[in-house]
């Protein structure tokens, strides 16, 4: 099995008080990930996940999908080796 990584990625757009980060963590649990989704104060949901990259490429996929609550303009990821440490997919 291929080691876990993490996708770091900053979503753009109106994407705060939509449903947004409950989308996300769906998406996530379904997919059998770790991590959080975020919002920030500039508008913008920072969204963490771990685990196999092929999983978090589809997560990645889906949140530029037009799909999703809300309108996403831009997500701009930054890939890295997984920490660990998390459980779960949390909304924070």
């Amino acid at each position: 099995m291929a080691e876990p990584v993490r996708l770091s990625g900053w979503v753009h757009g109106t994407v705060q008080g939509v449903g947004f980060r409950w989308w996300t963590r769906s998406r996530a649990l379904e997919l059998g990930l770790t991590g959080y989704a975020r919002n920030h104060r500039d508008g913008r949901v920072h969204v963490v996940a771990e685990g196999p990259r092929d999983r978090c490429e589809t997560l990645l996929d889906l949140l530029r999908s037009g799909n999703t609550p809300g309108r996403v303009t831009l997500v701009v990821e930054d890939w890295s080796t997984a920490q660990g440490g998390m459980t779960g997919f949390e909304e924070r």
